[in-house]
């Protein structure tokens, strides 16, 4: 396992973003060699996560449904619609990266219909906002001029968001082409994720990126995301 930099350790030259990112995934390679526990184009996603938190547990914890990566890159190459359970996942999007795509990034968590379907059910807002975000899908759409997108969900935080989107998953309300599902906590957050990959691997479940146990965060989603995005938008000739 890779060690701390010492506190004492002399400062690294000063660069821009770009280059501070070039630098940071040069030294993630240099300090887990290969082999690896993933490789292509799982490590590029790996790697971003662990870019993005610094948490090298990730290494053994990422888990993968077979057809994730395959899944993904083709649901942002023809436009999806990637709901997040907070805005603090959806702001760690940039548009840069979607607007190429066609792709948009939507959080339902501040609709007044989710909150009025929290109240009434006595349950959370990122659940309602899951329940409001199927009923749209299978409506006018979750974006009106988009009706017809896939749907990518990420949750990085609230599993009872995960769980509200299994149970409609159970159910055959939603397909969506992906689920990255990085709750984080102490409750039921690494049971929701362990039911996702139950259900991802069993004949005619859904692709999934997650991370086991209690860690997870709207952090390594997005990062997640972002490192999809790269890649397809790399497919396509824009990086």
């Amino acid at each position: 396992m890779p060690t701390d930099i010492p506190d004492n350790a002399p400062l690294a030259p000063q660069r821009l973003p770009d280059d501070i990112e070039r630098e940071s995934f040069r030294l993630i390679d240099a300090e887990v060699p290969e082999p690896r526990p993933f490789a292509g184009q799982k490590w590029e996603v790996v790697r971003r996560m662990i870019h993005a938190t610094a948490d090298f547990e990730l290494l053994a914890l990422a888990r993968f449904h077979p057809r994730a990566v395959e899944a993904g890159l083709a649901a942002l190459a023809a436009g999806a619609v990637l709901v997040t359970d907070t805005e603090m996942a959806r702001m760690g999007i940039p548009q840069r990266r979607l607007a190429p795509l066609g792709c948009r990034a939507v959080c339902l968590i501040g609709d007044p219909r989710a909150a009025e379907t929290a109240r009434r059910e006595g349950t959370t807002r990122t659940a309602a906002a899951v329940d409001l975000a199927v009923d749209l899908a299978r409506g006018p759409g979750i974006v009106a001029d988009m009706p017809n997108a896939p749907l990518v969900f990420v949750i990085g935080n609230a599993p009872t968001a995960l769980l509200r989107l299994l149970d409609h998953m159970r159910a055959g309300r939603v397909r969506p082409a992906l689920v990255l599902g990085m709750p984080v906590g102490f409750v039921n957050a690494a049971q929701s994720k362990a039911r996702l990959t139950d259900f991802g691997d069993a004949p005619g479940g859904a692709p999934y990126i997650t991370i086991q146990g209690r860690k997870g965060g709207s952090t390594s989603a997005a990062a997640a995301v972002n490192a999809l995005l790269e890649l397809a938008l790399r497919d396509r000739g824009f990086s």
